[in-house]
């Protein structure tokens, strides 16, 4: 029995040290499965190797569709959410989020030989999103102005497939995304980019204060030794612009002028656990 009351502790204390992070598994190629079954892409390797970095023993992804990762973060179910999240004031005045780093931007996705040269174009037409994502937020502020109607989809890949079968006339998402999946699905094409200056960060419950650190010093040192380029390479084939978010490091904590930052000065420790 005492070998037993020793064990448990012990067992948990080796659970509490996996990274515990969530992600709409199928937002390719940020986190997907692979051919063998195994969660693979871009975000993936970021969080794991920041996992490394920080000292846990691995990463615990959470599938969470996109309309519910906030709420799973806020009754915590994981303590951040990994996948691709846009830094908006609105999302800052209720979550904590690192310094960006990786520029984002919105693109619509076609079926090949369909040219969109305007957004006025798409007037009348029918646009697939990802619920609750960044793009549906876009597509809702945007709707009456350019008067195009909005289907929403728990996960982008239905989205996408929406277009693949003529459902839907395009499908709005994430502009690394949509290269991505034009890259690897013949029958589309990314026919319209719109530069909404966005970034993507990493983002925490707001009194997460000292994780949210750990993990953004992690991201400078990431970006210090090239490993975030090297990343961006590897699933996006080319070096990330210079000076953008994925090379660049932010003084302080967080994102400048959004709530939750604090301009403290710091010099992250790169040596690795």
């Amino acid at each position: 029995m005492a070998t037993l009351a020793l064990s448990a502790p012990a067992a948990a204390q080796a659970q509490a040290k996996r990274f515990k992070v969530a992600a709409d598994i199928g937002l390719v190629p940020f986190f997907m499965k692979n051919s063998n079954g195994q969660i693979d892409g871009f975000s993936n390797d970021l969080a794991t190797e920041l996992a490394k970095r920080m000292g846990y023993d691995g990463l615990e992804v959470v599938d969470t569709p996109f309309s519910a990762i906030f709420a799973g973060l806020f009754s915590s179910r994981y303590d951040m959410v990994a996948g691709p999240i846009n830094i908006t004031p609105e999302r800052a005045q209720q979550m904590l989020f690192t310094e960006p780093y990786m520029a984002g931007g919105l693109s619509f996705l076609t079926k090949k030989g369909v040219a969109v040269r305007s957004l006025e174009e798409l007037k009348g037409k029918t646009i697939a999103v990802n619920n609750g994502s960044f793009s549906d937020k876009w597509l809702q502020d945007n709707q009456a102005k350019y008067g195009y109607e909005i289907q929403r989809f728990n996960k982008n890949t239905d989205a996408v497939q929406a277009v693949v079968i003529g459902r839907a006339f395009a499908n709005l998402s994430e502009t690394p995304l949509a290269r991505y999946i034009a890259t690897q699905t013949p029958a589309l094409v990314s026919a319209y980019d719109y530069t909404t200056d966005s970034n993507y960060g990493f983002v925490f419950r707001k009194d997460d204060v000292a994780l949210r650190n750990k993990v953004e010093e992690a991201i400078e040192c990431m970006k210090a030794d090239g490993a975030l380029s090297r990343l961006h390479v590897k699933w996006f084939g080319a070096e990330p612009a210079a000076g953008s978010s994925m090379t660049k490091a932010y003084p302080g904590y967080g994102t400048p002028g959004t709530p939750g930052y604090d301009a403290t000065e710091h010099q992250p420790n790169c040596a690795k656990p």
